[in-house]
Parts: structure tokens; C-alpha cells; sequence
């Protein structure tokens, strides 16, 4: 079910532009500049702009290190076949302390030590039973306060959904995956 694009003047309506205006300057609210996520979402404006609103807490403002953000997002999207978040987020992961070692690790079940392989473990649970097994969330507990611990489950919920909206709507990459340049 791909999404059409939208025309011009839909990228002028005043909804449209007020939601995208939490992650994009006013330059690139528009279909050239917006790029592929932004594009999806500018379909439903409302929605856009509540959805918008969560996930830039996740990313920019919650208290999870970001190496273990990422870690958790990629595991997410690697398991959902999602190519979109994946490329995306190799670029931030390695901006946010992660090493090539740790994603090739984590396509694999893997992590570097006690607390990555948690964490890996845990997007694999919530995944899998939508919970965490007394053993990875007492790994976790160790080393993750209520709140870091609670925005760990909800970045996996929001990329899972992530990942199933870009896959299901067809989004596709703004560039060449890495691998391809």
C-alpha cells in the first residue's frame, strides 16, 4: 500500500506545516525537502503532529544514553526488515558511541557486554512476548533508572511501529544506503 505523493498545495496547508514544524525548518516543509518519513507522515497531519511530538522526546530529550537508544532502535529495525530506520539509524548510532563491531554484534543477538546484550534482549522479548523476562529486566534494573528503563520499552514500541508504517506505506531511502556509495 504505497502513498502518493502530495501535491504542492497540500504541503501548504496550514495543519500540514504546523506538524512537520517539530522537526523540520520551515525550508524543508515541502516534498523536496521534507524527505521520505516526513513525506509519510504529512498524509495525516494530526496524527503527524502527536506522533511527531513522542518521538522527539524519545530522541532528544529522554535520559536512555543514546548508544543504548540506537542499539535498541536498530536491533528493532533489523528484526522488522525495516532498510528505511536501519540506514538511518547506523548514522546516528555511530554518532551516539556505537562501533561498527556493535552493529554487526547485534544482527546477531549480540551484545559487547552485559548491558548492550540486555538490551539487545530486550527489543527481542518486546518483539516477540511484548514484555521483558525477570532476567534481562534484572540485568537492566542494574544499570537503568525507572525512567531510562521505561523509555527503552517505549523507543522499541515506536520504532516497531515505525518500521511497520515505513514498510506497509513504502518509504523509501532519501540516498543510497551506505553500502551503495
Amino acid at each position: 500500500m504505497r502513498l502518493t505523493p502530495l501535491t504542492e498545495s497540500q504541503w501548504d496547508d496550514e495543519e500540514v506545516q504546523r506538524a512537520l514544524a517539530q522537526v523540520l525548518t520551515a525550508d524543508r516543509r515541502n516534498p523536496r525537502g521534507a524527505g521520505s518519513a516526513m513525506t509519510m507522515l504529512a498524509h495525516h497531519p494530526k496524527l503527524a503532529r502527536v506522533f511527531l511530538k513522542f518521538n522527539v522526546e524519545l530522541l532528544y530529550r529522554g535520559t536512555l544514553p543514546g548508544h543504548l537508544r540506537e542499539l535498541a532502535i536498530l536491533r528493532t529495525a533489523y528484526r522488522r526488515n525495516c532498510e528505511y530506520e536501519w540506514v538511518h539509524h547506523i548514522t546516528i548510532g555511530k554518532a551516539a558511541g556505537l562501533t561498527d563491531s556493535d552493529i554487526e554484534d547485534l544482527q546477531h543477538g549480540a551484545g559487547r557486554d552485559e548491558l548492550h546484550q540486555a538490551v539487545v534482549t530486550a527489543a527481542d522479548e518486546l518483539e516477540e512476548t511484548s514484555r521483558l523476562s525477570p532476567a534481562t529486566e534484572a540485568v537492566l534494573t542494574k544499570h537503568l533508572d525507572e525512567h531510562q528503563l521505561m523509555e527503552l520499552v517505549f523507543t522499541v514500541g515506536c520504532y516497531s511501529m515505525l518500521a511497520m508504517a515505513f514498510n506497509t506505506f513504502g518509504v523509501e531511502l532519501d540516498e543510497k544506503p551506505e553500502a551503495e556509495r
